[in-house]
């Protein structure tokens, strides 16, 4: 099979290089999402308006919204791709699900007070989802709202947990339960949420490469207007499952990571010495750079077979678990290989003048971890595989 892009969309390629050339801030870049340094902030809200000023963010808006009428779906494949090529800055903020409740389910005034300024980067926006003890079943989700007739006020009471870039957002997309007794899917509802409102604490969670990208937020009695609901009681659920449709998938994004990753263990590999020889010449490194090489062929593979299905309409439960698995541990074993090569000089750090490209393997493999939890930990994804994939019955230990 011989899968080829429009002369058209390898035209966007060069634009899109060109474009991260010219406008790409001069910010600190290490592996995985992180939370500006308070410095950079300004200059990633450029970095992000600039991408939705060329449309190559919000380009599925409405285009009542600055959404690009006639969109080709495959354009954001390859801006999404290229993107991470370049290894461009990252966006901040969960700009495109917030983006996607409001676009689906908002209310024309909210629309038009929100939406101007996600496009502007003049506010950044949180995910308020995950609690913990609702994760991977975040249905079972016990962030309160109670409503209080009289002032026309939700009052949110409880803790939201792994909330990237919260400390420094303006607003968060909160779900949180309103009918205790409803069914656990059907008690849930959506929220537009000031990070500045009283009774409102953001305690950033220090990880162990040293960064703090996600934090705990406490809400103790926060007064949520009426009017800050998205969509109607009970419909949070629904709410946060369609707004997921706008979000950037990953697809190409992390097979593209993980490309770059594997070239630049190759050129440490040549780099490194074993027995008096570049690292290149031992067997037993070849034979390590050719199963990462192969493991990567296949998860471009399953980029495309993901992307095929999305344009016929097609949904298969396994498909993003499969890929999610397949990057995730890739990336692992990419990084704990290059810290292999490196030997004792891979425990250097950034700062330290003998470390290796400022640290950066140590940093890839510490935070490579995450892959395998975010967005779902792998042994989950192997249960959504198992079970609703192969139709296989449930283990019957709960395992």
């Amino acid at each position: 099979m011989d899968l080829q892009f429009s002369d058209d969309l390898q035209s966007l390629r060069e634009e899109v290089r060109s474009f991260v050339a010219e406008k790409a801030p001069g910010v600190s870049r290490k592996a995985g999402v992180r939370s500006p340094e308070t410095d950079e902030i300004p200059l990633y809200r450029q970095w992000m308006a600039d991408l939705f000023e060329a449309g190559y963010l919000g380009a599925n808006w409405p285009v009542e919204w600055g959404g690009r009428p006639n969109r080709d779906p495959l354009e954001d494949f390859v801006v999404e791709e290229e993107l991470a090529r370049m290894n461009a800055p990252p966006t901040v903020g969960q700009f495109g699900l917030a983006a996607g409740a409001l676009i689906d389910f908002g209310t024309p005034e909210q629309q038009a007070k929100y939406l101007p300024s996600i496009r502007s980067a003049e506010h950044l926006w949180c995910q308020l989802f995950s609690e913990p003890s609702a994760g991977s079943d975040l249905a079972s989700l016990s962030t309160r709202a109670t409503w209080m007739e009289d002032e026309q006020t939700w009052i949110v009471d409880g803790q939201k947990v792994w909330n990237t870039n919260a400390e420094v957002s303006e607003f968060g997309y909160l779900l949180a339960r309103t009918d205790h007794d409803a069914p656990k899917h059907g008690g849930i509802s959506a929220f537009v949420v000031d990070m500045k409102a009283p009774g409102i604490e953001v305690r950033p969670l220090r990880e162990m490469t040293g960064t703090t990208d996600f934090s705990e937020v406490f809400f103790n009695g926060v007064r949520v207007p009426a009017e800050n609901m998205i969509g109607q009681p009970g419909e949070g659920w629904k709410v946060a499952t369609q707004s997921l449709v706008y979000e950037r998938a990953g697809l190409a994004k992390n097979a593209a990571m993980v490309e770059r990753a594997l070239d630049d263990l190759v050129e440490l590999a040549k780099r490194s010495r074993r027995n008096g020889r570049p690292g290149t010449e031992d067997a037993a490194v070849r034979q390590e750079l050719a199963k990462f090489r192969v493991r990567l062929r296949a998860l471009g593979w399953g980029r495309y077979t993901t992307l095929t299905d999305t344009l016929r309409g097609e949904f298969h439960v396994e498909t993003a678990p499969i890929g999610k698995i397949q990057f995730s541990e890739l990336n692992l074993d990419i990084a704990a290989f290059a810290l292999e090569l490196l030997g004792p000089e891979g425990l250097l750090v950034e700062g330290d003048p003998a470390s290796e490209e400022a640290g950066r393997w140590q940093d890839e493999f510490l935070y490579a971890r995450a892959y395998t939890i975010a967005g779902g930990a792998n042994e989950i994804m192997r249960n959504m595989i198992s079970e609703r994939g192969l139709q296989m019955p449930r283990d019957p230990k709960g395992r």
